[in-house]
């Protein structure tokens, strides 16, 4: 391995801490801009793009193995220009190329994702992980590099042909959001057969929506939570909470310090790829929240503290932002920070380490790679009850056991953190505050959320008036993308209902507004990337709800929502034409179009229209937003506005609450339990 001393190259530069982990290597990598793209056409030579993120195991794994090898470097040092790519810098970069790649090998790709282009960036051939020497039927990284080379300088041909077959496929897959004439797809049945076949893949012995690997699936859970609220089915609350159960028990969870990993390789959530993103934990506040809205089971309130704790200790930054991640690794080595040795648990419990290793499934042997995991899974009455131990003793004595081991966890050497802020994933989480500090009635949660948002506005907001994506070191990088703004807007309506703020709902509208102008497309659908921006070979328009949801999802339902806000009626009929352009497969792939569902939902059921109109008009919101009504839309204020639903309902001597449907009210009350009354009417 090269020391960091003997080679640095343009890396260095960088603010990704990805990229910096990089800016050392024998290889002379570029960052992705106009000085790597014209060395290419210069010298014709492909280009080849690596791409990965900071918390990314196998990419670490490749970094060592071949990225950090002479000889290695010398080959792709002499035969390609090298750049490297953070894919949470530039998503739209990764979205690109991780499609050429799956339609290469068979819808498989993943992290590191390594492309080879031709200097004009089309792709023609690559792939993801790649050994240092030929195993397991997968070619070496250098023997790659040299068949790659070989056709690149023998079979021109070849390469441009498979090239060109590559862009037409792009192309064609992005030729979407033509409405459809399915307009009854927008129906009950519809939604009964979303909740029918997330119902048919969920797994009932371990919870969740698929075998190994397991993730969260945020999205199929707050829809079925949702299907419970309209629908009373038991099996939708069942599926749903049965899931998050499982989640906090196994060890994708952080059972010391709270938070949770990226997904479970195995079916029982137990061992974790142990990498945490701010964008998982944000979207599991808000499903928790839901579930406690629902349930007001205890588990999801303590859950939700637990994670937010982690949140402010672990990934805040000085200035009032989040990170974006925690890493997998610590001293080279995968969980390493996180699991635990009998004899190193024993040590620091002494006579409570006994019931500890029965409870968390400690073993001598170890329960994962010769270490232990701490999860649960077996329920805690059951192992009271062997004991003849009473149920609150045992938790009493369990938080006593996890604070003493948390204590000496924090003396290790720990995972590096990806300090690098992202405008959306800290969006997510404002949003995520807004819904725990409601329903929970917890202000601190809300005045973090809005502390958040003045960190944004202060570090992400250019003075042109346009977002962008990333801060790290006080400088703000890279124009935001769709999702970014998708997200944005979605806070800022979720800090509006939460405080009765109506500059957030004026800055939503504007920034809806903003995205109309700068990504439209001929369509009915957004472009993922602004029309300013120039240096990608294809406007992507994406669809599918992943981890995080789509660009186009978030539009449409901000859009919808912001129809009744500020009577638009064409800006609902936008929303609902979207909708229809993705067409059925929301209906029958619920797991790829999950917020889609979602969307589908409210139009289905339209909103329950909120109005608090008075000089008391806090203290009703607040008890109202502690109510779980997913189909709200709520507005509040202590004067007369020009928002439809404060028009004309403001009165000196009295705060009045009204519930309306499309504008038409029910007589207002005046406190919350007449509200109550009248939503079970």
């Amino acid at each position: 391995m090269a020391s960091e001393n003997t080679h640095t190259n343009a890396l260095a530069h960088e603010t990704s801490p990805y990229l910096l982990q990089h800016a050392h290597n024998p290889v002379n990598w570029f960052p992705w801009g106009k000085e790597a793209i014209e060395k290419a056409r210069l010298e014709n030579k492909p280009i080849l793009v690596s791409i990965g993120y900071a918390a990314c195991h196998w990419c670490h794994v490749m970094a060592h193995e071949s990225f950090e090898n002479e000889e290695t470097a010398m080959l792709m040092n002499n035969w390609f220009v090298n750049i490297k790519i953070d894919r949470e810098e530039r998503p739209d970069l990764d979205q690109i190329y991780i499609d050429a790649v799956q339609a290469m090998n068979h819808g498989q790709g993943g992290w590191p994702l390594n492309v080879f282009l031709t200097p004009d960036l089309k792709p023609f051939y690559g792939g993801t992980y790649f050994p240092p020497v030929d195993s397991y039927g997968r070619l070496s990284w250098k023997n790659l590099l040299a068949t790659i080379h070989d056709a690149y300088v023998n079979k021109q041909e070849t390469v441009t042909l498979q090239a060109g077959n590559l862009m037409q496929h792009l192309h064609t897959a992005n030729a979407i959001g033509t409405p459809r004439s399915n307009p009854g797809l927008v129906s009950t049945e519809h939604l009964q057969q979303v909740e029918k076949e997330l119902l048919t893949v969920f797994d009932s012995e371990n919870g969740g929506f698929s075998s190994a690997p397991k993730f969260p699936q945020t999205f199929a859970i707050q829809y079925l939570l949702r299907q419970y609220y309209y629908s009373k089915n038991p099996d939708a609350l069942q599926a749903a909470t049965f899931s998050l159960d499982k989640m906090i028990a196994g060890g994708i969870y952080d059972h010391l310090a709270g938070g949770f990993a990226r997904y479970s390789t195995d079916k029982y959530w137990q061992a974790p790829h142990f990498e945490k993103m701010l964008y998982d934990n944000a979207l599991l506040i808000s499903t928790l929240s839901e579930a406690y809205g629902a349930t007001e089971e205890d588990i999801y309130e303590s859950t939700i503290r637990q994670t937010i704790s982690f949140l402010i200790n672990e990934m805040t930054s000085p200035e009032g932002g989040f990170y974006s991640a925690i890493d997998a690794d610590s001293e080279g080595k995968e969980g390493k920070f996180y699991t635990w040795s009998r004899k190193e648990i024993e040590d620091v419990l002494g006579k409570d380490a006994a019931i500890f290793c029965q409870v968390y499934d400690i073993w001598e042997d170890g329960n994962w790679e010769k270490t232990n995991i701490i999860w649960l899974p077996n329920k805690l009455e059951k192992i009271a009850l062997q004991h003849n131990i009473a149920l609150d003793e045992l938790k009493e004595t369990l938080a006593e056991c996890r604070a003493k081991l948390l204590e000496v966890r924090n003396t290790r050497i720990r995972p590096m953190t990806d300090d690098k802020i992202l405008l959306g994933w800290n969006a997510l989480t404002i949003k995520a505050l807004c819904d725990a500090g409601t329903l929970l009635q917890e202000n601190s949660y809300i005045h973090i959320a809005e502390r958040t948002m003045d960190f944004l506005e202060k570090n992400m907001l250019s003075s042109e008036g346009n977002w962008m994506h990333s801060w790290k070191n006080n400088i703000a990088k890279i124009p935001a993308f769709l999702d970014d703004y998708g997200i944005l807007i979605q806070a800022y309506i979720g800090l509006q209902e939460a405080t009765g703020n109506l500059t957030y709902l004026h800055k939503a509208v504007q920034y809806a507004e903003y995205v109309i102008q700068h990504f439209s497309s001929a369509s009915t659908l957004f472009f993922y990337t602004a029309k300013e921006q120039e240096d990608i070979i294809l406007r992507k328009k994406d669809i599918y709800d992943g981890a995080t949801p789509s660009g186009n999802s978030l539009m449409a339902h901000n859009l919808y929502y912001l129809s009744t806000m500020i009577n638009k009626p064409d800006w609902a009929e936008k929303a609902k034409n979207m909708l229809l352009s993705v067409g059925g497969g929301i209906v029958h792939y619920p797991i790829s179009f999950g917020n889609w569902d979602l969307l589908l939902q409210k139009i289905v059921y339209g909103y329950k229209e909120i109005a608090i109109v008075g000089d008391n008009y806090k203290n009703l919101l607040k008890q109202t937003n502690s109510m779980y009504l997913p189909d709200k839309l709520i507005i509040s204020s202590d004067k007369e506005s020009r928002f439809p639903l404060l028009e004309n309902r403001y009165q000196s001597d009295k705060t009045l609450i009204y519930l309306c449907k499309n504008y038409s009210c029910q007589q207002p009350v005046t406190t919350v339990e007449d509200l109550q009354n009248i939503l079970g009417e």
